[in-house]
């Protein structure tokens, strides 16, 4: 067997699809504002869907940033783990979500399911075609990334702020927002 992650966090999303990005986004904010700490990978997931088993069965802890359908107005936090995240996947998850269903299905299969799974994210006002999310979702991406960082912390992970995050990093911050990202 391969060596194995202790942490898997996957940003997921079609980023042309407004806030059907946000987990991407959320995933690019993570990386760009905190150091993590050994044993946590943190990636673009994109809506690669299968494409990720192979990361995903060498997880032992799996945490998924999506848009997700749900209670509350645009830009409500969502946090799903255990016995709910196999219906959230296939109902609550955006159009990859059957990409995400599959993979998590495949895992399973492998006898390789990560020993634990969370989903968090943010319920989405459109995931119609367009490269900007909606106003009270990309409001809602600073809060994302704290729940992550704070979910990393419970785990044992917790990261720490980047030092080289400053205001000299404002230009590649707007870059990185005019890309959806």
């Amino acid at each position: 067997m391969s060596d194995r992650t202790p942490v898997l966090v996957l940003g997921l999303g079609n980023v042309v699809c407004t806030d059907d990005g946000a987990g991407v986004a959320a995933v690019h904010k993570l990386v760009r504002e905190y150091e993590l700490p050994e044993g946590v990978v943190a990636l673009d997931g994109g809506t690669l869907g299968l494409s990720l088993l192979p990361l995903v069965d060498s997880a032992d802890q799996l945490i998924l940033i999506d848009a997700i359908k749900g209670e509350g107005p645009p830009g409500t936090q969502v946090r799903i783990e255990g016995d709910e995240v196999a219906g959230a996947v296939y109902e609550r998850l955006s159009p990859h979500q059957i990409g995400v269903a599959d993979l998590l299905a495949g895992a399973s299969l492998l006898d390789r399911y990560p020993k634990r799974v969370v989903v968090i994210g943010v319920v989405p006002e459109s995931i119609e075609l367009g490269l900007e999310r909606t106003p009270a979702v990309e409001a809602s991406i600073p809060e994302l990334v704290e729940r992550v960082v704070q979910e990393l912390t419970e785990m044992g992970y917790p990261p720490t702020r980047s030092e080289s995050h400053d205001e000299s990093n404002r230009s590649a911050d707007h870059v990185a927002r005019t890309l959806g990202l």
